[in-house]
């Protein structure tokens, strides 16, 4: 079954899950040639291992709190921040609280 993604023009919810958090799921919002956008749900102690994109990227903390590990830097992030990575910078993030991630990377051929 393929996986629903937003239509053109469609307006997408991104507001913080609350206390549907804990069961929520990863997702994609979308995907074009060209960019891709999903989000992330991490409950706390989840761990994304390290690894990179070849494209440029956002991660916009939208609830929660995460560990961020990119470039060799070590930082967290709590909602409502954002970070821009260069395309293939090496990253990892864990979740230090639940946390849910809205993560836009632009698609690099």
């Amino acid at each position: 079954m393929a996986i629903a993604h937003a239509a053109p023009g469609q307006l997408v919810d991104v507001q913080p899950l609350g206390n549907q958090l804990t069961e929520a799921r990863s997702s994609a919002v979308f995907k074009t040639d060209g960019l891709e956008v999903m989000r992330v749900v991490l409950p706390a102690g989840k761990t994304i291992p390290a690894h990179k994109v070849r494209g440029e990227m956002t991660i916009h903390c939208l609830e929660g709190e995460v560990e961020l590990v990119a470039g060799g830097q070590t930082q967290r992030m709590k909602a409502a921040q954002m970070v821009w990575l260069e395309g293939s910078v090496e990253y990892a993030f864990t979740a230090v609280q639940n946390a849910s991630l809205l993560v836009t990377i632009v698609l690099r051929k």
